[in-house]
């Protein structure tokens, strides 16, 4: 955060505590609404539940609310073919989300793959698959998505332009409140005219984007499907198409508010000298003042009303479609998320605004600085109130900061809001010495000290005569190459043009030069030699060029040239006053590393929105006993082993199912020789033991059921978490190895 002036020790430790504890709540809040997946909580048959005969019906419960349709729950046999009757059951009831479907009668025993997928509440596509088994587990040949909804190459488009969507909502809106609050000047620079328009053109183009992608997103993860009008068609029956419709609408708006901004409202702050204005007016007559400041007034509170209306809209359609519309509280959730997204517009994309301004751009006013600075701690204490709600409503306890993937990601973005206070505590360091030296300056004025203002001029016009040199001597070199291929009587004439453009250049830095520099002692009137404005005139009079050629007319070719000449000119001058400034040089490379590590902060903030928040793990984790869904599948190891003796080598493959704390699991060995082949053994051993809780070795004794097999049933683990499976394996009276592996149980 950039602020100007020196106040008391005691309010600029009260602002920058401020800003700690709103950049805190920004962190755990987001720069943008973190989305909250739904979660399946539990099912009818359980995971890996063995039934005695086949169900009525399979039904899923969920955290929050999905929808779904008639293909979401698919239900396999062990040959893989569906049984479902293809019909979504609504069994929701009060708080519970609860949807099923009908099996038919007669199932034969086996084990049935159920694969599910459903659109959160917040937009997200969500998916999984379990198995139960009705008589006895067997082999299953159904074939399961192994990409989960909304991944691969669509997820990761889709996920950029929505990190793109935030970046140019921020640039527009917050670029446009600081041309309007802060820096009316400012929608006469070129470059904060870009900043905002491409804004507004990247929130629009990744809009479009957004809403083509929905139907592969939410579906197939096909790219060639966003060309499915059928599927854009259903997308925009929905609570997210809707959302981002109604954000198109809202865009069409914001161009019409762009095009006032940098039209009439430009127009009205130009100077009373600019663009040939005074010989306008000579004409026309003088304008009112009185009349020109109320025209002036009245842009303002119409723009500032209507920006304030389309960009609360804007919000509003990120809120209306992720997290806040559901879950905890949504009535208080939704105005809480615009208001976060409105302070971060503000602050970040003001500070994007005064970053381009610093450094192509004018010099920019104190007082523009000081705008700057009221809004941007004004949005702080937003960020304040309102993130310390959406940590509440999305972490919930202390310790799901370490727990959960979402509270290490939060822990990780603690860090980087560490470095932005440093950095913008530096901003408010040079802003301060900038005011200062800004007085002294004054001060010095005023009392008719121009010394060093003199010696700083004259260092001016050593730059702008050595570009002007570099310039002419480009233009000269040019010509020289245009004469050696040119005929004779052409070639002739080329140096003398070539001089009169060094010449020119020349003439130009020099009367350039002298009405900027300050003359302390000014010779007399009387002197016409000194006049400035001789030399330009004298330069750019054809009868004092060598050779004239009176019948030719003036080279449009030439005049060009000279305009760039001129720029390039005015653009030495302008960098060499920027860059003389050591207060505004260190401004704006604090303020371009805040702007750095704000872009860093808002790329993370992006990834925490496709993680699952702490609370809902939370209750996930409850609805299912303590037992995470990523650790409540089947476990699978593979151990090579080498007894040392003859036929001593070969691979181990142990299976555990359901792979589930207090349940009956079933145990399957399988040893291979390195050829692949089963192959039998004397003895092998199985135990299991958990360090942490200081239980085991707990022994399993499987039994040989073929050759190269071995199982186990009625295996019992006790608690959820990291055991030791412990696997003996004896090829011969003295030959036998004991190999050890870590294996998740939920």
């Amino acid at each position: 955060m950039v602020t100007t002036g020196p106040p008391a020790r005691r309010s600029a430790v009260l602002r920058m505590l401020v800003v700690a504890v709103a950049l805190a709540g920004a962190l755990f809040g987001g720069a943008v609404p973190a989305s909250a997946h739904a979660a399946l909580t539990g099912s009818t048959p359980a995971q890996g539940s063995v039934v005695d005969r086949a169900p009525e019906q399979v039904s899923l419960t969920f955290s929050e609310g999905v929808a779904m349709g008639d293909d979401s729950i698919r239900v396999l046999d062990p040959h893989g073919k569906r049984v479902d009757r293809g019909k979504l059951r609504n069994l929701c009831s009060g708080a519970t989300v609860k949807y099923g479907t009908g099996l038919p009668p007669g199932l034969g025993n086996g084990t049935y793959t159920v694969a599910w997928q459903a659109v959160s509440a917040d937009s997200h596509p969500v998916s999984g698959a379990f198995t139960f088994s009705v008589g006895a587990p067997s082999k299953s040949s159904a074939a399961i998505p192994q990409q989960e909804a909304g991944g691969g190459l669509v997820g990761a488009l889709y996920g950029i332009a929505r990190c793109l969507a935030y970046a140019g909502f921020v640039l527009m809106v917050g670029g446009a409140a600081f041309v309007v609050a802060c820096r009316p000047a400012a929608a006469l620079v070129r470059s904060v005219q870009r900043l905002v328009v491409q804004g507004w053109a990247l929130l629009t183009g990744t809009t479009v984007a957004m809403l083509l992608l929905r139907t592969p997103y939410t579906g197939s993860g096909d790219l060639a499907d966003v060309f499915d009008l059928g599927g854009l068609q259903q997308v925009l029956l929905t609570k997210p198409g809707a959302a981002l419709v109604s954000r198109l609408l809202l865009l069409a708006a914001a161009a019409l508010f762009v095009a006032v901004l940098f039209g009439a409202f430009a127009r009205a702050h130009e100077p009373a000298d600019a663009g040939g204005a005074t010989d306008a007016e000579g004409e026309a007559g003088a304008v009112d003042p009185a009349e020109e400041a109320r025209r002036r007034k009245d842009l303002t509170f119409g723009l500032g009303i209507g920006g304030v209306i389309v960009a609360t809209g804007l919000a509003a359609t990120w809120a209306m479609a992720e997290h806040a519309s559901t879950g905890l509280q949504p009535a208080v959730a939704m105005p809480v998320d615009v208001l976060h997204l409105l302070a971060v517009a503000a602050w970040l994309g003001g500070l994007a605004a005064l970053l381009v301004s610093l450094y192509w751009g004018p010099p920019v006013e104190r007082t523009a600085v000081r705008r700057f600075s009221r809004i941007a701690f004004c949005s702080v204490v937003v960020l304040a109130a309102t993130g310390v709600y959406q940590s509440w409503r999305q972490v919930g306890t202390w310790s799901a900061l370490t727990g959960t993937a979402y509270g290490r990601l939060l822990l990780l973005k603690v860090g980087l809001v560490a470095v932005l206070v440093g950095i913008a505590w530096v901003s408010r360091r040079w802003t301060a010495r900038l005011g200062e030296a800004r007085v002294a300056e004054d001060t010095a004025a005023a009392a008719g000290a121009g010394g060093t203002a003199a010696a700083t001029d004259a260092a001016d016009v050593v730059d702008v005569a050595v570009a002007a040199q570099e310039i002419g001597e480009a233009a000269e070199r040019q010509s020289a190459k245009a004469a050696g291929k040119a005929t004779g009587a052409v070639a002739a004439g080329a140096p003398a043009a070539s001089s009169t453009a060094t010449a020119t250049a020349t003439a130009t830095a020099t009367a350039t030069a002298t009405a900027a520099s300050p003359d302390p002692d000014p010779a007399p009137e009387e002197t016409p030699d000194t006049d400035p404005e001789a030399a330009p005139e004298t330069a750019l009079n054809p009868e004092t060029d060598p050779e004239p050629d009176p019948s030719t007319d003036p080279d449009p070719a030439r005049a060009a040239q000279l305009a760039r000449q001129q720029a390039a000119l005015r653009t030495a001058r302008n960098k060499r006053l920027r860059d003389a400034d050591p207060e505004r040089l260190g401004l704006r490379r604090s303020v371009l590393a805040e702007a750095s590590v704000a872009v860093v902060l808002l790329l993370v903030t992006t990834v925490l929105t496709a993680t699952e928040p702490a609370r809902t793990e939370a209750a996930v984790q409850a609805a299912s006993g303590g037992q995470s869904t990523a650790s409540n599948q089947p476990q699978v190891l593979t151990v090579p082993f080498d007894t040392g003796g003859p036929h001593g080598k070969g691979t181990a493959r142990v299976d555990l199912d359901p792979g589930r704390s207090g349940n009956a699991n079933e145990l399957r060995l399988r040893l291979s020789d390195p050829s692949g082949k089963a192959m039998d053994v004397p003895e092998v051993k199985v135990s299991f033991t958990q360090k942490a809780k200081k239980l085991g070795p707990l022994p399993v004794v499987p039994r040989h059921t073929g050759t190269g097999h071995w199982r186990a049933s009625g295996v019992q683990l006790p608690v959820p978490g990291q055991w030791q499976l412990s696997l003996l394996v004896r090829t011969s009276a003295i030959d036998q190895v004991t190999e050890i592996r870590n294996v998740k149980i939920g």
